[in-house]
């Protein structure tokens, strides 16, 4: 199967420091990358054991990051490459059941992925695509219902990160 469709990108653009939107959003999600995360799901006896674990994890945004690649550590290997540039993959088992009760194939577009970085003009800048227009691809409307809140939280984080609600769609 073949299915073409179009998917949203925004951007919130700071006056902020990479520094400071990196460490904004750090600060608002909570982290599974290196603390035994995975052993405690898998430990989780019952719904309510496993939704215990999850909270303990979330961060204020209520999201948690589960994967950060650094482009800019590896790109500053390269002569003129001074880049600031981090890939965060992060989301919520919590979040992401609200859409995958409806098709288990939106398990390919969350958790979601979010890129913090500093542009060529110097601004720096939160990035993703908006999961409702990803998941538009699946024509259901209880999902699209979901993704909707969860357009709702990224954008509440994003603004909360940059200190801007100077969103720019390309």
């Amino acid at each position: 199967m073949k299915m073409d469709f179009t998917a949203t990108y925004l951007e919130f653009v700071s006056t902020r420091s990479f520094a400071e939107v990196a460490s904004a959003f750090e600060s608002a999600t909570g982290s599974v990358e290196h603390d035994g995360y995975r052993d405690a799901v898998r430990s989780a006896e019952s719904r309510k054991d496993f939704e215990r674990v999850i909270q303990s994890h979330e961060g204020t945004s209520g999201f948690m990051r589960f994967l950060k690649v650094d482009h800019g550590v590896w790109m500053k290997k390269f002569e003129g490459s001074a880049a600031q540039s981090v890939l965060y993959t992060l989301g919520n088992p919590l979040i992401a059941r609200t859409m995958l009760i409806d098709d288990v194939a939106a398990g390919l577009n969350v958790p979601v992925r979010v890129h913090i970085y500093e542009a060529f003009d110097g601004t720096v800048r939160f990035g993703y695509h908006l999961p409702s227009s990803l998941m538009s691809v699946y024509q259901n409307e209880a999902m699209t219902a979901a993704c909707l809140k969860l357009d709702e939280k990224l954008a509440a984080l994003a603004s909360a990160s940059t200190g801007s609600d100077h969103m720019q769609t390309l």
